[in-house]
């Protein structure tokens, strides 16, 4: 199947590959993503599992074990990203950087 095992995937990297190999034009993936969109197709995305992988003895490692690695957090809104105060409504001054509260600005 064009070189590829039959129970592989057609992602946008190995459609673009093939253009390129069967009309020896280049496409990016992007390009082939974008092409396969408007003839009304889309690349499939391999899912990144194991195949031996149990679902059963995943359940219980979340529901027990997870549980207590994870911890409670933080709460929300206790922390922010910004290495600045943000400034509170009664800190603000009614007027901007050098100008006048009283003039209009135009």
């Amino acid at each position: 199947m064009h070189g590829w095992v039959e129970d592989q995937v057609w992602t946008a990297a190995r459609v673009a590959n093939l253009i390129g190999r069967k009309f020896h034009v280049s496409y990016s993936v992007s390009g082939a993503t974008r092409l396969m969109h408007r003839l009304g197709f889309s690349p499939q995305v391999p899912v990144r599992r194991v195949a031996e992988r149990d679902e059963e003895s995943v359940k219980v490692w979340k529901e027990a074990t997870w549980a207590e690695v994870k911890g409670p957090g933080r709460p929300a809104g206790a922390t922010s990203a910004s290495r600045t105060k943000q400034a509170s409504p009664a800190d603000r001054s009614g007027a901007a950087p050098g100008g006048d509260a009283d003039t209009p600005r135009s």
